[in-house]
């Protein structure tokens, strides 16, 4: 049985309608059951060390006792309802590291993709949530329209620009990525294999399943047959959806599919990947982990990553 997603699953209401009343959010902040999602840089808070169960503590202060931080933050964005408990999330960017650090008040910024595969799903959900709103909100304090200063509205999900002939409203931005297990039924005549393929930047050793962005005039179906030929010069065919997962490191959505190889011959484009090769589900079962493998070995991507599901999901389906 494959894992869960990891970034998946935020257990929340996002109060679409609610969050555009100023005066609701006042009151849901001063609600002695609220919580605050710190972020500064990119990084969540964390309480100092990992639990007795080896798993890393996401620290929410209560919004009660959070004055400081909320006075220190740039912006603030309500992420949803869990029940009757308004959850916001605090960007403490414009600290340096030692006031971010009286602030954290024994914890820890970290980055999140370090120890998210160790966080029980929800919690993993709601860090990642609220790192890439702020992201958002960090990226966008000028209108692409106009040049304009922008201001938060509709209680962190709108930015509007301060143009007084036309204002503009931009929201928060997400960009469709397609990212693929391409898989031969019988390669050579010896059964199953997959194209994995690895960059340049990567760990020693590490492949991984193929992706890319969407680009604009395109179905997904066919931004997933666009990129395995433009990398690999391989051929697909049979392009499914299999599920897909918020990815915000630092803004994308991946969208993950299954695809049949109609060709297997591999050409490389060097400006897109180092390699790319086909391995078989023995091959892959002898695959170290992201950070333990020894050198020379090859390594499989991140626990926390669609990328890791896929592969995981295809060779369970093969009983591996």
């Amino acid at each position: 049985m494959t894992r869960k997603l990891i970034y998946a699953g935020v257990a929340l209401d996002r109060v679409a309608v609610a969050r555009r009343d100023d005066a609701w959010i006042a009151e849901r902040l001063v609600d002695p059951k609220a919580r605050i999602v710190p972020v500064w840089r990119d990084l969540n808070l964390f309480a100092a060390g990992d639990g007795a169960d080896g798993v890393p503590g996401a620290v929410l202060l209560a919004a009660a006792e959070a004055g400081p931080v909320l006075a220190a933050a740039a912006e603030l964005a309500i992420l949803g309802l869990e029940n009757s408990t308004a959850y916001f999330a605090a960007d403490l960017s414009g600290l340096d590291e030692a006031a971010a650090g009286r602030l954290a008040d024994g914890g820890e910024f970290r980055d999140l993709r370090q120890v998210g595969a160790l966080m029980r799903g929800p919690e993993a959900a709601l860090l990642a949530y609220a790192r890439g709103l702020m992201y958002w909100h960090r990226r966008h304090r000028f209108c692409g329209v106009c040049g304009e200063p922008t201001a938060s509205q509709c209680g962190g999900h709108v930015r509007r620009c301060g143009n007084a002939q036309e204002p503009h409203e931009h929201f928060p931005r997400t960009d469709p990525a397609v990212i693929m297990l391409v898989t031969a039924d019988d390669l050579d005549g010896r059964g199953p294999a997959a194209l994995l393929g690895r960059q340049s930047r990567w760990p020693d050793g590490m492949y991984s399943t193929l992706a890319g962005f969407v680009e604009p005039g395109e179905t997904l179906e066919e931004a997933v047959a666009r990129e395995v030929r433009e990398e690999t010069s391989v051929t697909v065919a049979d392009v499914r959806y299999q599920a897909s997962q918020p990815w915000p490191f630092p803004s994308s959505l991946m969208l993950g599919f299954r695809a049949r190889a109609v060709t297997t011959g591999i050409e490389v484009d060097k400006r897109e990947l180092q390699d790319a090769k086909w391995f078989r589900p023995e091959d892959i079962r002898r695959f170290g982990e992201w950070g333990t493998a020894p050198p020379g070995a090859n390594r499989l991507p991140r626990k926390d990553s669609i990328a890791r599901w896929l592969i995981e999901t295809w060779l369970a389906e093969r009983g591996a």
